[in-house]
């Protein structure tokens, strides 16, 4: 068992796949846990029911908005005075913005993805950064993904595979510059997980058994490995892992 139970640790986008799958497994590790869901309460709920609502907080914020995740920082802060440990897992994948689309159609979708995926994050990250350097270090863990560094199979999808790019080597930059100050910084890369947003992706590709057939092991990526491993960095117990991007794909990619 991992024991978590003096942590406060910040999942952005608790209310459905990886992201409730994280949060729950980091409740059942002892953690006080802040989940952050845009539109879905009940999805936020669900997935933290089974934590003792002492070790609860939800809060609800548009990361669409500029402004927003500075304020989801403030207030998930103020709950305990502390955050150990930010997860930052909230994203967008949208299924429009090609090369082909109207101008704009594309610019829209690079905005809101930019947005969403990259500038609220860098947010999140400021705020983290700032805390733990005064409160002599913490954590941050950057869900990605491996289109961060082999591109998609689908160019609809290019906002969404630069937004992982960039994210990806903001947490490397944070590892890098703030390591002597104790804080840590590691990025999961995972490849084709369970969740709504992959199924929708493969139903692009030419449906769930061709992107199946496609994969090493021949399936899909269950949510809760990446919430085991996220609960196992939490921990700080691998110091010495900051700054590497933890590929989760089942050697479908292996580099």
């Amino acid at each position: 068992m991992l024991d978590l139970a003096d942590k406060t640790i910040l999942v952005t986008g608790a209310s459905k796949g990886i992201g409730a799958s994280i949060i729950g497994a980091l409740g059942r590790e002892g953690a006080h846990v802040i989940g952050h869901y845009g539109s879905d309460e009940a999805g936020a709920k669900l997935a933290t029911a089974g934590i003792p609502a002492a070790r609860v907080k939800l809060i609800a914020a548009d990361l669409a908005k500029p402004g927003a995740a500075a304020r989801l920082w403030g207030e998930a802060l103020a709950w305990r005075g502390r955050i150990d440990v930010l997860v930052n897992n909230a994203a967008i994948m949208a299924f429009e913005g090609g090369f082909e689309d109207s101008d704009e159609v594309w610019d829209k979708v690079w905005a809101e993805t930019l947005q969403i995926n990259v500038k609220a994050p860098a947010d999140l990250f400021r705020g983290a950064v700032r805390h733990y350097r005064q409160a002599g270090g913490g954590t941050i863990i950057t869900i990605s993904s491996w289109n961060a560094q082999r591109g998609s199979t689908n160019p609809i999808t290019i906002a969404y595979a630069a937004s992982k790019a960039a994210v990806m080597a903001s947490t490397k930059t944070i590892a890098r510059a703030y390591a002597k100050e104790n804080i840590l910084a590691y990025i999961i890369a995972p490849g084709v997980v369970r969740t709504r947003l992959s199924e929708n992706f493969a139903a692009t590709q030419g449906g769930e058994a061709a992107v199946t057939a496609s994969l090493a092991m021949g399936e899909w990526v269950p949510p809760g490995d990446i919430a085991e491993l996220v609960a196992f960095l939490a921990t700080g117990r691998c110091r010495h892992l900051s700054g590497a991007t933890l590929d989760v794909n089942g050697a479908s990619y292996v580099r």
